[in-house]
C-alpha cells in the first residue's frame, strides 16, 4: 500500500472528510483491520486565503511547497491538495518535490467520462469558477464547462468563506445552491461538480436536479484506490 500525502486544511472542514472517506475506501476493499496510510499536513487557512486575497499566488505556493517537501520527506508516495482553488498553483508545487500531484480537475474529469456527461455545471469559488487553471483541464477532454452569472459567482463565493470554511450550513443557502443549480440544467448541463471542497457539506444529490459531482468523494476515492492499486 502506497502512503498518501494530504495537504489539508483550506479549511479544516472539508479536510476531515477526505480522512474519513479514504479510510472507508480502503476497508471497503481490504476489509477487517485494514487502514490508509496517511500523512496530513494541515496548513494555517487564514494565511492562505490573505494571500487568495491579495492575488500573491506564488506566495500561497510557496507555503504549500514546503508543505509537499515535509510530506515527501515524511515518506509519503503521492501528494493530494485538498481543495480546488489552489490547484491553480499546482505547477509550482509539482516543482518543488519529486513525487506525483493527484490533480483533483483529472479526478473529476475521469468521473465525468465514466457517466458519459459531455456539458457540466461548475460551482466553486470565484477563482475557480472565472479562471482557467481548472476548467482547462476538462475542456482539454473535451467537456463543456458553464458557470452561473456575476451574480450567482458571488453568491456561491460568499456561502464558501462566510459559511461553509466556518462550519455553517444553512437552509436558505441550500435553497440558492438549488436555485442556481436549476439555472444550470436549463442551460444544457448534464451534471454538477461541486468545485469546491465545502460545497458537499450543504448540497447532496437529494438536493439536485442534476447529477452531483463531488470533488471532495471523487478525489479521495481515486486517492485509494491509487494507494492500492498504483
Amino acid at each position: 500500500m502506497k502512503t498518501i500525502g494530504l495537504i489539508g486544511g483550506m479549511s479544516w472542514e472539508s479536510t476531515i472528510p477526505y480522512y474519513r472517506i479514504i479510510n472507508e475506501a480502503v476497508k471497503d476493499r481490504l476489509g477487517g483491520l485494514h487502514s490508509a496510510k496517511i500523512i496530513l499536513y494541515s496548513v494555517e487557512f487564514d494565511e492562505i486565503e490573505r494571500c487568495q486575497s491579495s492575488g500573491d499566488w506564488e506566495k500561497s505556493g510557496g507555503i504549500l511547497g514546503r508543505a509537499a517537501q515535509g510530506l515527501e520527506a515524511a515518506g509519503a508516495d503521492f501528494l493530494l491538495i485538498c481543495t480546488n482553488t489552489m490547484h491553480k498553483v499546482a505547477p509550482q508545487i509539482a516543482s518543488m518535490v519529486h513525487i506525483p500531484i493527484l490533480h483533483i480537475a483529472d479526478a473529476a474529469a475521469g468521473a465525468l467520462e465514466q457517466h458519459r456527461v459531455r456539458r457540466v455545471g461548475l460551482l466553486g469559488t470565484k477563482y475557480t469558477m472565472t479562471q482557467d487553471f481548472y476548467k482547462q483541464r476538462l475542456t482539454d477532454r473535451g467537456i463543456d464547462v458553464l458557470i452561473p452569472d456575476e451574480a450567482d459567482i458571488d453568491l456561491v463565493n460568499d456561502v464558501i468563506f462566510h459559511e461553509l470554511c466556518v462550519g455553517e450550513l444553512k437552509d436558505a443557502s441550500r435553497r440558492e445552491f438549488q436555485r442556481i443549480i436549476g439555472r444550470l440544467a436549463e442551460r444544457g448541463a448534464e451534471g454538477v461538480i461541486l468545485g469546491c471542497t465545502e460545497i458537499g457539506l450543504l448540497i447532496h444529490q437529494a438536493d439536485s436536479p442534476l447529477p452531483v459531482f463531488d470533488t471532495t468523494l471523487i478525489h479521495a476515492r481515486r486517492a485509494a484506490e491509487l494507494a492500492l492499486d498504483g
